[in-house]
C-alpha cells in the first residue's frame, strides 16, 4: 500500500471520528459545523403519554434552596431527551435544537426547574450548533465542575438549583468575559420579553 493511500485513509478516518465525537458528545473547544438548519419556534416538549409539563419560571438570583428529586421522579417529569441530557449528561446533536438560532429578546430558564440562567443580550453565534452565551444572568445561578469524560479536561455547567446538566463553558468566547457557555437547547426554556 502506498504512503499516499495510507495517509489519505488515516486523514479520512480522523475527520470522520472527530465529526462523530462532536455530534455524539457535544461542544468541544472551537467546534464548528458548516450546516444550515431552518429556524423553528420552540415548542413545549411532549412526554410519551402526550402530556406537556408546565415549569414555573423563576427570575432573579438563586436563593440557595436546592431542588432534589429521585431519578424516578425526574423520569416522570422530563421527556426522554430532557432526561438524557439533564440527568444523564447526554448531548443533543449540533444544530438540532430550536433555541440555537433563536434571535428573540428574552430570558433562558432551566427546563427542569425554571431557574433563570441567561439573557438573550448575552447570546452570540458561536458556529458550534448549540446556543452560546458569554455570561449567565447571575453567576450564582450556575455551578461549574471538572469533566474528564472525553479524555480532555472540560468545565461542565449545571443549574445551581436542581443540578441539571446544561452544557460546558470554554474560554474562547467574545468580550467582555472571553467565555462561551455552550448549552443544550433541550436544557433550556425560553420566555420572550413583553
Amino acid at each position: 500500500m502506498s504512503y499516499k493511500v495510507l495517509f489519505s485513509t488515516l486523514a479520512l478516518f480522523m475527520l470522520t471520528s472527530m465529526t462523530l465525537m462532536v455530534g455524539l458528545f457535544g461542544c468541544s473547544p472551537k467546534a464548528s459545523m458548516n450546516e444550515q438548519v431552518a429556524v423553528t419556534e420552540p415548542t413545549p416538549a411532549k412526554k410519551a403519554d402526550g402530556s406537556t409539563r408546565t415549569v414555573e419560571l423563576t427570575d432573579g438570583e438563586f436563593d440557595g434552596k436546592e431542588i432534589t428529586k429521585s431519578d424516578e421522579e425526574w423520569k416522570k417529569e422530563l421527556t426522554a431527551a430532557e432526561y438524557n441530557v439533564m440527568r444523564e449528561e447526554g448531548t443533543e446533536q449540533p444544530y438540532s435544537g430550536p433555541l440555537n438560532k433563536n434571535k428573540k429578546q428574552g430570558t433562558y430558564y432551566c427546563a427542569a426547574c425554571g431557574l433563570a440562567l441567561f439573557k438573550s443580550t448575552a447570546k452570540f453565534e458561536s458556529g458550534t450548533g448549540w446556543p452560546s452565551f458569554f455570561q449567565p444572568i447571575f453567576k450564582k445561578n450556575v455551578t461549574e465542575k471538572v469533566d474528564n469524560s472525553l479524555g480532555e479536561v472540560r468545565t461542565e455547567v449545571e443549574c445551581a438549583r436542581c443540578q441539571a446538566h446544561l452544557g460546558h463553558v470554554f474560554d474562547d468566547g467574545p468580550q467582555p468575559t472571553g467565555l462561551r457557555y455552550c448549552m443544550n437547547s433541550v436544557s433550556l426554556k425560553f420566555k420572550a420579553d413583553k
